[in-house]
């Protein structure tokens, strides 16, 4: 099941197209799952989790704890709206755009893939902009 909460003024505009998407995106990289719960929140709610579960004084987009069981994917995945919203604009992309990048990235990170060498990041970038275009693939 994949589960869509709210800890800030934001809703998804159709959770049914983003369970859906999130869906096709773990059964394409050969994995299956139980429970994806995302949980939209603001800078302060992130960055208040970061300090207490990782010890990490930054604010960030998104934090995914990952509780997986083999290929069985399991997972909060928490994302700040805020950051996104800010992200988007530095990067000068559309909100909808980044924020599909930031939750296929939580995703990707549970099925594997790695952001820490440029080699990595590189290839991650790769798997996000393949994730956001599956979105309007018709299964």
């Amino acid at each position: 099941m994949i589960s869509f909460n709210y800890e800030t003024n934001f809703n998804l505009n159709s959770e049914k197209d983003y369970a859906d998407w999130i869906t096709r995106l773990i059964l394409f990289h050969q994995c299956d799952f139980d429970e994806i719960n995302y949980i939209f929140c603001d800078d302060e709610y992130l960055h208040r989790i970061n300090v207490e579960f990782l010890q990490h004084d930054t604010y960030t987009d998104i934090i995914t704890f990952d509780n997986s069981l083999g290929n069985t994917l399991i997972s909060d995945i928490f994302i700040s709206i805020e950051r996104v919203k800010e992200n988007a604009e530095s990067y000068d992309v559309s909100f909808d755009n980044e924020l599909k990048r930031v939750m296929s990235h939580g995703v990707l990170h549970l099925i594997g893939f790695m952001d820490k060498s440029d080699t990595d990041k590189k290839e991650m970038r790769l798997k996000e902009e393949e994730a956001i275009n599956m979105f309007h693939v018709e299964q």
